[in-house]
């Protein structure tokens, strides 16, 4: 595996790839990587012919006192799982490379409207740093496809939303998020739980599937629902941001929409943990 932390020498790289008449399949992390991640990679692996990754903390999608000092950088960590797993070229710049005019650059990418609830309500300024980083990486490594968890849903949308209308020429592919034994969804800030927190976590998988069972037997007071969710979290120790059941397009759900997806957000502890289910009532 070639390490490149140049947009130059990642590109020079690329340029090798499709003179052989590759295709290319790109998985951009934030590093500290899980086996969510390495799955990532290997589906890529199975679907293109050459595979790149990126590892780059982002520090324009972090908000005011928010844990970008302290999130964790495991480089050489990743390098190794990454190589193991087959990927081709890891693309690893630092923040002078990806923003040569600093943090405040006058370009920026705004998804309007999708990015206004849930999390982005909360973060503000969060998905616009998430679609200014996805497209300058999108237009860098200019994949033919790019992987991303459904974890992240909203994410996901807001990068489904930015290819369209921006016209960039990548196929979006969701792969379902991977979960530890107990259905905690694997996230690099699940390393921030306390042992009891983490015995803790796994409640709002079961508060996911709970809901899920509840409209499936034909309850569809959506907002009554997700109040009692989110009641029973605090009540169980978590502080909760947000339950909400949507439909899958993320508009708000009504008694006519097939298509659900349940998302959550709430802190435990210090770390804000999210998750989602999506599910159809057909």
């Amino acid at each position: 595996m070639k390490i490149e932390n140049s947009i130059q020498g990642v590109r020079a790289a690329l340029n090798q790839a499709r003179k052989a008449g590759k295709s290319i399949a790109f998985v951009p992390t934030m590093g500290n990587l899980h086996s969510g991640h390495i799955a990532l990679v290997l589906n890529a692996k199975r679907r293109a012919d050459f595979v790149v990754s990126s590892v780059f903390v982002n520090p324009t999608q972090f908000g005011v006192n928010e844990d970008f000092a302290s999130y964790p950088r495991t480089l050489d960590s990743d390098a190794n799982l990454l190589a193991e797993a087959g990927c081709d070229i890891l693309f690893a710049p630092n923040a002078e490379e990806m923003y040569p005019d600093g943090r405040q650059q006058a370009t920026t990418v705004q998804v309007a409207g999708i990015t206004e609830f849930l999390c982005g309500a909360s973060r503000p300024g969060h998905f616009t740093g998430v679609a200014t980083v996805v497209t300058k990486l999108l237009n860098i490594i200019q994949p033919d496809m790019a992987l991303f968890g459904e974890k992240d849903y909203q994410q996901l949308a807001v990068i489904r939303r930015l290819v369209t209308e921006l016209c960039i020429p990548t196929n979006i592919i969701a792969i379902p998020t991977h979960r530890a034994d107990d259905g905690l969804a694997l996230s690099s800030r699940n390393g921030y739980l306390s042992s009891d927190e983490r015995a803790k976590a796994p409640l709002i998988y079961q508060t996911l599937t709970q809901l899920q069972s509840a409209i499936l037997s034909g309850q569809r007071d959506y907002a009554s629902l997700a109040h009692a969710a989110s009641s029973h979290l605090n009540k169980c120790g978590f502080q909760t941001d947000y339950v909400e059941i949507r439909a899958a397009n993320l508009d708000s759900a009504t008694e006519s929409d097939s298509d659900l997806v349940i998302l959550v957000a709430a802190y435990l502890g210090k770390t804000r943990l999210i998750d989602n289910l999506a599910f159809s009532l057909a």
